[in-house]
């Protein structure tokens, strides 16, 4: 038995090193790595933390609460479903706003300029069905 089996591994070492399999690789990856201060971003706010906080205007009225927060499948930038009106959950308008349209202030999340009304007049955020 001992006789086939350095021939046998000959043989296949060379098939592979002819056919190319062994010197083939793969895509090259792009992936960016970008240092971040893990300690600062920790006090940050977290998505599960933020979902169904309120929403104020610059005058500090409650124009909504955010019911999620949504990335495309094609755009990487966050953007925040928003319910606004209704009573309960019922016969509230769902919209969509980018994240980098709000801002932060005394842990408040403001949406300034924005009103009950301008809101409702955007277009309806519908979940898709999974």
């Amino acid at each position: 038995m001992k006789q086939f089996k350095y021939p046998l591994s000959a043989a296949l070492l060379a098939m592979a090193v002819m056919s190319g399999s062994l010197w083939a690789q793969g895509a090259p990856q792009t992936i960016s790595v970008k240092r971040v201060d893990v300690v600062q971003l920790a006090t940050g706010y977290r998505a599960s933390k933020i979902s169904g906080s309120s929403v104020y205007n610059g005058n500090k009225d409650i124009i909504g609460t955010i019911d999620d927060l949504i990335i495309g499948p094609t755009d990487p930038l966050p953007y925040l479903v928003l319910s606004v009106g209704g009573f309960l959950g019922m016969g509230t308008h769902l919209v969509a706003v980018p994240f980098s349209s709000i801002q932060i202030v005394d842990k408040q999340i403001r949406l300034p300029g924005a009103t009950r009304d301008s809101l409702k007049a955007l277009p309806e955020f519908k979940y898709t069905p999974e």
